[in-house]
């Protein structure tokens, strides 16, 4: 199991939108609005670590309004 945390930008005005669609994605099993530097911060599960760089790209940068993301994988000790 692989953990990630996606740091996600929105375009103005989108951020419910793209909250209400990333509610959606079962492998984002907690996201957080966010006010700063960046809109929503998601935490996702995968398989492996491969797999979190497909629901990024696949899931999270192709939904309409999203217009950056920074990944930062994670572990448990």
């Amino acid at each position: 199991m692989a953990i990630g945390f996606v740091l996600i930008t929105t375009a103005p005005t989108h951020e419910h939108d793209v909250y209400t669609k990333l509610s959606k994605v079962p492998e984002i099993i907690e996201l957080h609005p966010l006010f700063g530097e960046y809109d929503l911060l998601a935490k996702i599960e995968g398989d492996n670590f491969d797999s979190l760089g497909v629901i990024v790209v696949n899931k999270i940068r192709s939904i309409d309004g999203v217009i950056d993301t920074k990944t930062l994988t994670g572990t448990k000790f």
